[in-house]
């Protein structure tokens, strides 16, 4: 829904409110009129149910307000004697509207001053739960995520099994965009499989669904930096429309909120206004070889050759850092017939590599400049591929691009897509919301994203641009880093626990430190108390 739109909403509610408690408040000793005046009469009801009134503000935080009314139910049925699990269970299971019944048809009786300990055991460990839960969805929707790298797209840089906290805050925490859905999960109900989220993914169904009405407007808050170049971070891939990203050929697309689009984290090569090229793997910013931090390990494929000798595979993996790559179905790296090793392995592990012995030559795997490779924007005559490709323009907010049947398939889902226009074509002449364009101001910011694995990275080479208003957070710590293949205490990769990302050089854990201190605050905590039983 658009602002207007939410707004009449909006008054509605304060409407469908007014009618159902305006002879509760009355009954409270209040003025009836307390109950029509939007967001004042919400802080004479928690005046009314003896509870703080911050609780009004919780009303009004997308997500969270939908575990907020449930418990306003409650405790406003609560206030006027209706405590029993009857009158709870129907209050939840009417959204509310029990209230409306016990308003026009029972005898008010107004507990001013009830008891608000909960009664019993489940009541209370109820209360908590719900407090915690509504103070997490808090922590993970507007300041620190956590969130699991899935694939090996920046291998070496960040491993499969990291476990990241992202910050919302550095570029500016975005309000959620789908207005019914689960707290604390992402698109999907874990063990279940089935959408978390109320809305209709039929792109057919898109603009006439019911349930898509419910869609906020983009809002996003001031950010403490801007995403600078080479640097890392978590986006909604903007062109998701798989219902399981391990399943690349699904029998149909599905439209999914910007929100709820699958999370991924890559490396941001391009800031807005860059232009960027490709050559021979190498990326080349406004002209000029990009600068990368030190943390970061660009990989590719070499071919090495050994005319058909074996290699340790524990010398493989441990000695010259080989990860991915050909292997057999026991997940050993395995010979081509023609005797070679494709290994995927930074410069640095190539170059060591070829001084084995055993190894007869190390060619790095590049697809030639001119070849198709069938990327962004998919225009085959252009010859682009993953290593050799562009230059391409990353548009700027409030930058102008002259609009012509050439550059429009660079320019069309973002458009179309991305900023909310219609767009026709009419012979030679593109039409836009109605008129004839010659030329396109962009609305927003956008970022190049690529993954450090750079032959082995599903990204913005293969579905273009990534708006700002898909940007997530900026990935600031591991405090958790397990290796599925290790063994043992090896399970668990020691030096990357607790440990920060966007750094320069090696990862550095800081577990040692944090456990002093944690015993640290402890043993004073304990010689703290017994200091005050002294003085006591």
């Amino acid at each position: 829904m658009t602002l207007y739109q939410w707004f009449l909403f909006f008054l509605i509610i304060q409407v469908v409110h007014f009618l159902g408690t305006w002879k509760l408040y009355e009954s409270a000793g209040r003025k009836r009129w307390e109950a029509a005046i939007p967001v004042y009469n919400a802080i004479i009801l928690m005046k009314i149910i003896g509870r703080p009134t911050w609780w009004t503000i919780l009303l009004f935080i997308p997500i969270i307000n939908l575990i907020m009314f449930p418990v306003i139910w409650v405790e406003t049925l609560r206030s006027f004697g209706k405590k029993s699990t009857l009158d709870t269970f129907l209050g939840i299971v009417t959204f509310g509207f029990y209230i409306y019944y016990i308003n026009y048809t029972q005898k008010l009786d107004y507990k001013a001053e009830r008891n608000l300990i909960p009664e019993n055991k489940t009541s209370d460990t109820i209360s908590s739960l719900l407090f915690a839960v509504i103070v997490a969805t808090l922590v993970h929707t507007y300041f620190i995520q956590p969130f699991t790298i899935p694939s090996s797209s920046l291998e070496k840089t960040l491993y499969v099994g990291d476990y990241l906290f992202v910050s919302k805050l550095n570029f500016g925490a975005r309000t959620p965009m789908t207005a019914i859905a689960l707290p604390m999960v992402h698109d999907s109900i874990p063990f279940l499989g089935v959408k978390s989220y109320l809305f209709n993914d039929d792109i057919t169904k898109k603009e006439t669904s019911i349930l898509n009405k419910f869609q906020l407007p983009y809002f996003r808050f001031p950010s403490i930096e801007t995403i600078k170049r080479n640097e890392i971070v978590v986006f909604n891939q903007p062109a998701d429309t798989l219902l399981d990203m391990d399943n690349f050929k699904p029998t149909r697309n599905y439209y999914k909120p910007i929100d709820k689009k699958t999370n991924l984290v890559k490396r941001c090569v391009g800031i807005p206004g860059d232009s960027l090229e490709i050559r021979e793997g190498n990326i080349y910013i406004n002209g000029k070889p990009t600068k990368l931090p030190e943390s970061a390990k660009l990989q590719y494929n070499f071919f090495v050759n050994t005319q058909g000798t074996n290699m340790d595979q524990n010398s493989l993996v441990n000695r010259y850092g080989a990860r991915d790559g050909l292997k057999d179905g026991n997940g050993d790296f395995a010979l081509t017939n023609n005797g070679e090793y494709v290994l995927t392995l930074t410069d640095n592990e190539a170059a060591r590599i070829a001084n084995n012995p055993v190894v007869k030559g190390v060619k790095k795997y590049l697809l030639p400049k001119g070849e198709d490779g069938d990327v962004f924007p998919h225009i085959h005559s252009l010859g682009w591929n993953i290593d050799n490709f562009g230059p391409i323009y990353i548009p700027k907010k409030g930058e102008t691009i002259k609009l012509d049947k050439n550059t429009l398939p660079f320019y069309k889902r973002i458009i179309q897509e991305y900023e909310k226009n219609t767009l026709q074509i009419n012979g030679d002449k593109i039409i836009i919301n109605g008129k004839p364009v010659s030329s396109y101001t962009f609305k927003q910011d956008y970022y190049w994203m690529m993954g450090d694995n750079r032959q082995n990275s599903l990204d913005a080479r293969f579905w273009g641009y990534v708006p700002f208003d898909h940007i997530v957070g900026k990935p600031v710590f591991i405090w958790f880093s397990w290796d599925k293949d290790g063994k043992g205490f090896q399970k668990i990769r020691w030096n990357r626990v607790f440990s920060f990302v966007n750094g320069n050089g090696e990862p550095k854990s800081y577990l040692i430190h944090f456990l002093f201190a944690l015993t640290a605050f402890f043993v004073g905590e304990h010689f703290w108390k017994k200091r005050k039983e002294k003085k006591g």
